[in-house]
């Protein structure tokens, strides 16, 4: 079975995030999706919580008809070697790691683990988003439907411009 790895922070999941799901879901048995800064929440970087985090993306694959993944939490532990070695001893073993950070991608790297940046879709970051929420601007266009509506339901863009305050 050939597993592949996607890694990141997911504050919060967005079109971009779906569109490489998409594509992975296809090459790929199963796809481990693994969900960086698993112990932060309500802070300005992240303001979503692991399980937060972890029912946007299940709700959004599986009604995207994605159902080869699994979600694991992965905590920050300040130290490349500790966080790969974390990452496999913990997570399910992977064919390559993808993810749209530059760190990341080094640090499997320099544990001779294959790992390939994602594209960026041009436009479209969390961090913009974020601050679009902050500013009330229309944000919910960048995100797939499920996470505008979990978003509206837990009331965080409130809860984000008051971290951006």
């Amino acid at each position: 079975m050939k597993r592949a790895l996607f890694i990141g922070r997911f504050q919060p999941f967005h079109k971009g995030h779906l569109h490489v799901a998409k594509s992975l879901s296809k090459k790929y048995d199963k796809i481990i999706i693994g969900i960086g800064s698993s112990q932060e929440k309500n802070t300005k970087n992240n303001p979503f919580s692991y399980n937060e985090r972890k029912a946007m993306i299940s709700k959004t694959l599986k009604n995207n008809k994605i159902k080869n993944f699994s979600i694991y939490p992965v905590p920050d532990l300040y130290d490349d070697y500790k966080w790969t070695d974390y990452i496999v001893k913990k997570i399910p073993k992977f064919y390559i790691a993808y993810s749209g950070n530059e760190w990341t991608i080094r640090c499997f790297r320099k544990h001779k683990i294959r790992a390939q940046k994602i594209r960026l879709v041009k436009g479209i970051s969390s961090t913009k988003i974020r601050e679009m929420m902050a500013k009330k601007r229309n944000w919910q266009k960048l995100v797939p439907r499920e996470v505008a509506k979990f978003a509206t339901g837990i009331s965080i863009t409130e809860k984000i411009r008051n971290l951006y305050k």
